[in-house]
């Protein structure tokens, strides 16, 4: 199981809502992201309940006040190997 890290911070607003949910995408069944930013990642949190329902978990590595640290593992499917991305 993979864990890449995101800066937030460091892509421009217009593109990082786009570039979190590319690299979510991406992963493989079982891998996570771990969002690292410097406000809660509430909004993003909210988009991915909504348009990546029952594709993830997500836990609160680290709440602030000054870094929030939010990783975002995608599930696997039932009885996927986790190989498809599934």
């Amino acid at each position: 199981m993979a864990e890449f890290v995101i800066e937030a911070q460091k892509i421009s607003p217009s593109h990082r809502h786009s570039f979190i949910f590319q690299s979510f995408d991406n992963l493989e069944g079982g891998d996570s992201i771990v969002i690292e930013n410097n406000h809660d990642p509430l909004p993003l949190l909210r988009q991915f309940k909504e348009v990546r329902t029952d594709q993830f978990t997500h836990e609160y590595l680290e709440q602030g006040p000054d870094v929030w640290r939010l990783k975002i593992t995608k599930t696997k499917k039932e009885g996927c190997c986790g190989f498809c991305g599934g």
